[in-house]
């Protein structure tokens, strides 16, 4: 009776040690399928931030790039008004360049007539302490102007009209 005990006895700690063994390297296959997708998962990321990083310099370069034709980011016209009391001669400019569409009718500045409506300056661009660079528009035709300005002593500004087109529409 005792051997017949020590053989069951035997046979469940087999059976248990089989069990463990079949349930361990099932657990490892399942670990090592995981830890691949995991560093699948984590290679296609650090793909991605590079890709993200490359095309963040990409951005940085072409908005330095844009601006470089701009009044903010040119020293030496920037000193041009140093003697003047102005924190943003910019914007001073540009307001002062937006009054002329206050003006009934057509911008004075502009060389042509609404065709739809009245043609007025929408966007503007200061390239330096001389120039400045505008979109125009009546709603359905559209143009830029090359203006050059002379801010006085007295903070008025001159505006003479240096070169313009009316851009043509073609069906």
């Amino acid at each position: 009776m005792k051997s017949k005990i020590y053989l069951y006895l035997f046979l469940f700690v087999s059976l248990i040690c089989l069990y463990l063994m079949v349930s361990s390297n099932n657990m490892s296959k399942d670990y090592a399928k995981k830890s691949k997708s995991s560093i699948e998962k984590i290679t296609k990321l650090e793909n991605q931030v590079a890709t993200l990083k490359d095309s963040v310099q990409q951005s940085s370069l072409k908005v330095l790039d844009m601006q470089y034709f701009s009044l903010e980011n040119n020293d030496d016209a920037l000193a041009y008004f140093e003697h003047l009391d102005l924190k943003d001669p910019t914007t001073y400019v540009t307001d002062k360049l937006l009054e002329t569409n206050a003006q009934k009718g057509d911008n004075p500045l502009v060389p042509y007539e609404g065709m739809q409506n009245d043609f007025k300056i929408n966007k503007i661009k200061v390239l330096n302490h001389k120039w400045i660079l505008t979109d125009f528009s009546d709603g359905k035709y559209w143009g830029e102007l090359l203006i050059k300005y002379e801010l006085k002593d007295d903070l008025g500004v001159d505006f003479t009209l240096v070169d313009h087109l009316l851009y043509t529409r073609s069906n």
